[in-house]
C-alpha cells in the first residue's frame, strides 16, 4: 500500500469484521521526536494466542473469500524497513490492540494519503460502530467522535453525501490547523 490512510483503513475493516462496536485510533503524529505513530483498540471478538502467532504470516486469513490476508504483514514489513516497529495484543471476547511506528523522516516511510477521505468512508459505511479518531502534533490535538458527530446530526445520516463532504471538510480543517503532517 503506496500510503499510511490505507493501511489505517484496512487494519480498521480488521476490527469491523470482528464485530467491534467501538474502534479507536489514536496517530501522535511527532517531528520533534521523529515518530509517526499509530495505535487501533477495539473491543471485538479478539485473537486466540495460537492465532496472534501467526497473524502476520500472509497466508493466515479469516477471510473465506480468499486465502491470503496482507494487512498485517505489510505495515510490519513498512514499519520495519522505515526505522518503527509493531505490537499487537489480544484477549479472546476482549478485543485487540494494534500499534505500529515509523520514524518519522525516514525516506521509505509512505506519505499518509487521505486520512480524512478514510476515516470519513469508514464512519459513513458503518453508522452502528462507534469510532473515536485523535490525532496529536507537537502543535494541538484533535479528536473525532460519531457520538458527538451523530448528536450534533440531530438524526441525520453520515451517509448522506452532503454530510460526507461537510465531514471530509471538517476533519481535513483541523488536521491542517494541529499541523498534522504528511
Amino acid at each position: 500500500m503506496k500510503e499510511l490512510s490505507l493501511h489505517v483503513y484496512d487494519l480498521m475493516e480488521n476490527s469491523i469484521a470482528a464485530n467491534a462496536k467501538d474502534i479507536y485510533l489514536t496517530i501522535t503524529d511527532s517531528i520533534l521526536k521523529n515518530d509517526y505513530h499509530f495505535v487501533i483498540e477495539d473491543n471485538g471478538k479478539g485473537m486466540t494466542p495460537e492465532f496472534m502467532a501467526k497473524v502476520t504470516d500472509p497466508y493466515t486469513t479469516t477471510r473465506t473469500t480468499r486465502k491470503v490476508g496482507l494487512g498485517l504483514p505489510l505495515i510490519k514489513m513498512n514499519t520495519e524497513n522505515c526505522g518503527g516497529g509493531m505490537k499487537l495484543t489480544s484477549e479472546v471476547g476482549k478485543g485487540t490492540r494494534l500499534e505500529f511506528w515509523f520514524q518519522h523522516n525516514h525516506w521509505d516511510r509512505p506519505p499518509m494519503g487521505d486520512l480524512a477521505g478514510t476515516i470519513v468512508m469508514l464512519v459513513s459505511q458503518h453508522e452502528d460502530i462507534h469510532f473515536v479518531y485523535k490525532h496529536i502534533t507537537d502543535q494541538d490535538e484533535f479528536v473525532f467522535d460519531t457520538d458527538e458527530v451523530k448528536e450534533a446530526l440531530g438524526g441525520m445520516s453520515m451517509n448522506d453525501l452532503s454530510i460526507i463532504k461537510y465531514l471530509k471538510e471538517m476533519i481535513g480543517e483541523n488536521l491542517k490547523e494541529i499541523g498534522a503532517n504528511d
